[in-house]
């Protein structure tokens, strides 16, 4: 169960780095694309804030990676059940305030992860 746990570590800390390079980098041009549902002209008055909120994803996968290397077993797990959690509770408010479909790309990995690591450590 603890390797299935680091795979689904590695895959939210590379959706995190997508979306950091999706909203920190291409909000005026591919972010449109992704986010059909906010009107075009939002997007460029928007990019300042979008970037933030990338910069934050970002610290979501650098602790996800962060939690991949540590040496120490135990705290690995730890750790990566921290940052899991963030990842779920973002997504399930996002999911509550912006769009549904964002529990299904951020918040089900992270809960997946979790069950995982729970799985591995009371087994």
């Amino acid at each position: 169960m603890l390797v299935l746990a680091k795979i689904i570590i590695g895959i939210v800390a590379l959706l995190h780095i997508y979306f950091l390079w999706l909203e920190m980098f291409a909000w005026t041009t591919k972010a449109k694309k992704v986010f059909r549902s906010l009107p075009e002209h939002l997007f460029e008055p928007t990019k300042t804030l979008a970037a933030n909120q990338g910069l934050y994803n970002g610290f979501l996968a650098a602790g996800l990676i962060w939690s991949l290397i540590i040496p120490d077993k135990t705290w690995q797990i730890y750790v990566g059940l921290f940052f899991l959690g963030c990842v779920t509770v973002a997504g399930i408010y996002g999911a509550a305030t912006a769009s549904k479909k964002i529990f299904t790309v951020q918040a089900l990995p992270a809960l997946i992860g979790i069950l995982l690591f729970l799985i591995h450590l009371f087994l």
